[in-house]
């Protein structure tokens, strides 16, 4: 069923309603809750990283809807439950732009970029305040234990540096990066204990990112671009194969690895 009606927020929250109506809605929306959207809601948001990265705009606007679509859905069941509903979750946001923006809203004024991402976080540490957040004054309170694990290492690296206690360039990073991946070696030269390995990588990706960070690139998006690429060679070599009327997975790791070292010099070639 299609039309050529131009619909609205209005229209959106309108049917979101409807599905989630407990007579005539739809039985799988009606059987979610906040837990069980949460990993949709994760999913979409990089689904709009992705087809940014991909500059795929017409996929942007659909991945910018489905995104839409689970903030009315989480504000619908808010709404249900008598916690608020989408107009407060408008109104929130609306007045925190205002308020961490006072250099666009009111008469401040900042010297730079840089002073100004600090008035930034002295405004979201007085926000955290006037909840009630008194009882932890560390430099690390208030960051979300729910983001992807990356994410949260790029938070904890960020404040722990707007304290001062950060290295001043790329070199002493790569450098503790050595020192972490050598401490796995010995890991495994000593029977790799489980525990011990996991404890050694976690060091190494907390190091692979605070690299990005000083570099100044985006972790997700660097590892989104690998993935791609790993993908695109893989892909190649199974071709590669097929051609010469073999199947890939039945080749020596020998043969597959020259297999490999084709797909990339037929990637560098196009």
């Amino acid at each position: 069923m299609s039309d050529d009606r131009r619909y609205s927020l209005d229209d959106l929250l309108a049917i979101m309603a409807r599905l989630r109506d407990p007579e005539r809605g739809c039985p799988w929306d009606l059987q979610q809750d906040f837990a069980s959207i949460a990993p949709y809601t994760i999913e979409e948001a990089y689904e709009v990283a992705d087809a940014i990265d991909r500059g795929d705009f017409d996929d942007l606007r659909d991945e910018l809807g489905d995104l839409l679509l689970q903030v009315v859905f989480h504000a619908q069941m808010a709404k249900e439950a008598g916690l608020f509903d989408f107009a407060d979750v408008a109104d929130a946001i609306s007045g925190k732009m205002r308020r961490r923006h006072p250099h666009v809203f009111g008469d401040v004024r900042y010297a730079d970029v840089e002073a100004q991402k600090q008035a930034w976080e002295d405004i979201k540490t007085a926000e955290r305040a006037s909840k009630g957040a008194l009882a932890d004054a560390s430099a690390l309170a208030g960051i979300s234990s729910g983001l992807p694990e990356w994410k949260r290492a790029l938070k904890l690296q960020q404040r722990a540096a707007g304290t001062g206690f950060d290295w001043t360039d790329p070199q002493p990073v790569l450098a503790k990066l050595a020192e972490e991946v050598d401490e796995v070696r010995v890991e495994f030269a000593d029977g790799a204990d489980p525990a011990r390995l996991e404890d050694e990588i976690g060091d190494v990706l907390f190091v692979m990112v605070n690299l990005a960070r000083h570099a100044k690139v985006d972790f997700s998006r660097a590892l989104r671009h690998a993935n791609a690429k790993f993908e695109r060679r893989f892909r190649q070599m199974e071709q590669l194969a097929a051609a010469e009327g073999s199947v890939f997975d039945e080749r020596t790791l020998v043969e597959q690895e020259q297999l490999w070292q084709r797909a990339k010099a037929i990637e560098r070639e196009s």
